[in-house]
């Protein structure tokens, strides 16, 4: 029988999700879903995109 890795959704809706994984060495790996592609970060990479998303505006400019 296979290890499970420790996972938990952060967030998601019907096109996209979040969800944070606990790696063997304890490491904590932070994806997100796009379609058919998946993205993946270590710690301070997810701080950076979180502040990346942070800075983007809250409404579309017309």
């Amino acid at each position: 029988m296979a290890d499970q890795i420790p996972t938990e959704t952060l967030a998601e809706t019907e096109n996209y999700s979040a969800w944070v994984s606990q790696e063997p060495d304890g490491e904590m790996t932070y994806h997100v879903e796009v379609g058919n592609v998946t993205i993946h970060f270590f710690d301070e990479e997810w701080e950076e995109f979180l502040e990346l998303i942070s800075a983007l505006p809250k409404e579309e400019k017309k």
